[in-house]
């Protein structure tokens, strides 16, 4: 019996595109983008070094209390929400020169502050 919602699962950016529609995730990424209009943030993080994933994360649900540094270019942010279907017209595979992408419903969105990078992506062992 359930007792409450499912735990996200921690993972890098780069694995989004293996997990399901419908998975809980907490990820962290860059920002490269955000659409006003669509309310879309663009997160990357080129680790493992060649991976070559965007995260479109949609924060609708979180305009009311994000911060404007959070969706300033540079700025790196700590996500947790739901993969989702990429919305109409998006291309799931990308190119040589375009990358992969993957959509998420943000529910939890905070900046990380001082971040030793490498010290994050030692964490995660790649096979």
């Amino acid at each position: 019996m359930s007792r409450g919602p499912l735990p996200s699962q921690l993972c890098l950016l780069s694995d989004l595109p293996l997990r399901s529609t419908g998975e809980k995730v907490r990820f962290m990424g860059c920002v490269t983008s955000y659409s006003t209009h669509s309310a879309v943030l663009t997160l990357e993080h080129s680790f493992p070094k060649g991976s070559h994933v965007s995260a479109l994360v949609d924060v609708q649900l979180l305009l009311g209390t994000m911060k404007p540094n959070q969706t300033q270019i540079g700025e790196w942010v700590n996500v947790v929400g739901y993969v989702t279907p990429l919305p109409p017209g998006t291309r799931a595979k990308g190119t040589t020169r375009e990358p992969r992408k993957v959509a998420i419903q943000a529910l939890m969105l905070w900046s990380t502050g001082p971040l030793d990078l490498q010290r994050y992506e030692s964490t995660f062992t790649i096979a």
